[in-house]
């Protein structure tokens, strides 16, 4: 275990997360020089809600990719939260469901991968095409009605601070301590890098698979819920894309996907800036279509580039 520890002590395990922040900070001059309405109120503050969505959903997804693995069913968990949110029944009844419904995906996804040895992304695209049928069943269009609070925590403010930016900073805080300040940070570290000599040094690496994907589905929950807040409705697509971007905003972070190396600052740096270029090409009335393509080419060259002697190993 020592020898793990003395490793983890390394800079390099953080990632690429300078190249991260300059990265966001040359995309931020670049928006507001070449686009003077990306400074406006309205839209900083579409932009800020926005993001939280996949800042949150990044963060969970980070759990995962630090082990290893991928979790491309973070964008149904969102949308069957949203559509759990609008049922005609208790208000608590259904946060505690779409508590227990995340955790059950979650649980469903870390066995699967874990200890039957299914490979992450076909585990997770089956538990995707359950949770989207799931949503559907539940919700076969957008609308329904979310209750008022959720609404209210999502849209209000707390003095000048808005409540978004109260969500992604509860996230990031909740993640930063669960790998930062717990054992099991440690693990995903230890269980990403080199599962063998993990286990070698008595890390639970299935245990801690597992758990990792726990967590991911239920910051993906949150990420619903926030959604659902924001729509003040139901969306049984709603979280589609976030699947894909949740992978992609963390790699930008410098994450990197084959495991054992990442950081929450990353991750949030990383969704940050898929958050820009997405409202910047908004603003530039990019077509959708060539939006997917961009983003699709991004996710690709990610990939491409991350390789493990670029940085640190």
């Amino acid at each position: 275990m020592n020898t793990i520890a003395n490793f983890l002590k390394t800079p390099y395990r953080a990632g690429a997360i300078r190249l991260s922040i300059g990265t966001l900070f040359v995309l931020v001059v670049a928006s507001v020089i070449l686009l003077p309405e990306f400074l406006a109120p309205e839209n900083l503050s579409n932009l800020l809600a926005q993001s939280t969505v996949l800042v949150i959903s990044a963060l969970g997804q980070t759990f995962v990719i630090l082990t290893g693995g991928l979790d491309v069913s973070v964008g149904s968990i969102i949308s069957v939260t949203t559509t759990i949110m609008t049922l005609d029944m208790p208000e608590v009844v259904r946060v505690v469901l779409c508590i227990a419904v995340a955790i059950a995906f979650g649980l469903a996804n870390g066995y699967g991968v874990a200890r039957l040895n299914v490979h992450p992304i076909i585990m997770t695209l089956a538990t995707m095409g359950i949770g989207q049928g799931l949503a559907l069943i539940i919700l076969p269009i957008p609308g329904g009605k979310v209750p008022d609070w959720l609404s209210a925590s999502v849209a209000g403010s707390v003095g000048p601070v808005p409540n978004s930016l109260l969500w992604l900073i509860a996230a990031t805080v909740v993640a930063a301590w669960m790998l930062y300040r717990r054992p099991f940070g440690l693990y995903l570290f230890a269980s990403g890098g080199n599962d063998f000599n993990a286990r070698m040094n008595g890390v639970p690496v299935e245990r801690t698979v597992i758990k990792a994907y726990i967590l991911s589905a239920l910051f993906a929950c949150a990420a619903g819920m926030f959604l659902a807040g924001r729509l003040a409705s139901g969306d049984p697509k709603g979280g589609a894309t976030f699947g894909i971007e949740s992978v992609t905003a963390a790699a930008l972070g410098g994450v990197h996907l084959a495991g054992g190396i990442g950081s929450i600052l990353g991750t949030v740096a990383g969704a940050a800036i898929l958050g820009i270029v997405n409202n910047v090409m908004n603003l530039a009335n990019v077509s959708a279509f060539l939006q997917s393509v961009v983003k699709g080419l991004l996710l690709l060259a990610l990939v491409v580039s991350q390789r493990r002697k670029t940085i640190g190993l």
